[in-house]
């Protein structure tokens, strides 16, 4: 029976509810000193947001479908309550409105972009703490002989006054802008290289053919990542630690641990978040908070 009374005590109770759920947590993730500022050494992906599930259509369908502007922007300030204050930005057709929607919501992040256009505009428009070649992009100058734009675009990106770096998935890529001494001031690698060529899928494979080449993940890749970061001096971001959802249940704080144990005290890591099921916000910075503050 709907009667006075009992609206007012689920009133009372709605009104608790948001009491606590604004209310500081005690669970801040840690910080590392990055271009000057600290940023949480959790930094928060944005794939889920638009789709790009890296598993199958139907999930890809799913979260494009639940994540609209405000789910975006309710997810990165509940990203903020935990001291998740770094973004890993891209400049997707929504990224942009979805990005003023939470700022002008009270949210702030430190943008680090994967940069896939002119850098030079994207800086100028948001001014991001730091933003580097999309790793995507270039091992497809890689594999084509290339990296010759890779460089240039990265002498463009230094104009801007941010941070710049490379992403790849693929170790080997990385080790060669460090042998070659680029200026640049940071990496992005992806742990699984699932951007290899045909001829290197061939041999890795043993000649199998795949029905998803551009999204097979080997459980030897991730060793050759790790080690590269290790090896580099320049701060790494470490990311799809999870296989991009293929690890889950108790190997997922597995996969968190050895991240962490895998790189530098200097290194952070990018990690998506989808909490349709779950408040993967909150076991994600709790598990990082218990990774690093036991070691």
């Amino acid at each position: 029976m709907h009667t006075r009374r009992g609206f007012l005590e689920s009133a009372a109770l709605a009104a608790a509810a948001a009491a606590r759920s604004t209310a500081a947590p005690e669970i801040q993730v840690p910080i590392v000193k990055f271009g000057g500022v600290e940023i949480g050494r959790l930094v928060a992906g944005c794939n889920q947001f638009y789709g790009f599930s890296h598993f199958n259509s139907i999930l890809s369908g799913l979260m494009k479908e639940y994540y609209t502007p405000q789910r975006i922007s309710e997810v990165l300030l509940r990203c903020n309550r935990f001291g998740i204050n770094a973004y890993n930005w891209v400049d997707v057709p929504r990224a942009r409105p979805d990005l003023a929607q939470f700022q002008a919501a009270g949210g702030k992040m430190h943008l680090i972009v994967q940069g896939v256009g002119d850098p030079a505009e994207v800086c100028r428009s948001l001014k991001p703490l730091a933003i580097y070649h999309h790793g995507e992009h270039t091992d497809r100058a890689w594999h084509e002989g290339r990296m010759a734009d890779v460089k240039e675009w990265c002498k463009k990106a230094r104009q801007t006054g941010a941070r710049v770096g490379v992403g790849s998935h693929n170790p080997e890529v990385l080790a060669q802008v460090e042998h070659e001494g680029w200026d640049v001031d940071f990496y992005a690698g992806c742990v699984y290289y699932r951007t290899r060529s045909a001829e290197e899928w061939k041999k890795a494979l043993s000649g199998e053919a795949m029905e998803s080449p551009s999204d097979t993940y080997l459980k030897s890749d991730p060793p050759r990542m790790y080690r590269f970061m290790r090896q580099t001096a320049k701060p790494c971001f470490a990311f799809k630690i999870l296989a991009a959802g293929r690890i889950a249940g108790g190997g997922v704080g597995q996969a968190f641990r050895t991240a962490f144990e895998s790189i530098k005290p200097s290194d952070a890591i990018f990690v998506g978040m989808f909490p349709k099921f779950k408040d993967e916000v909150r076991e994600n910075a709790e598990l990082v908070h218990r990774i690093l503050t036991r070691a």
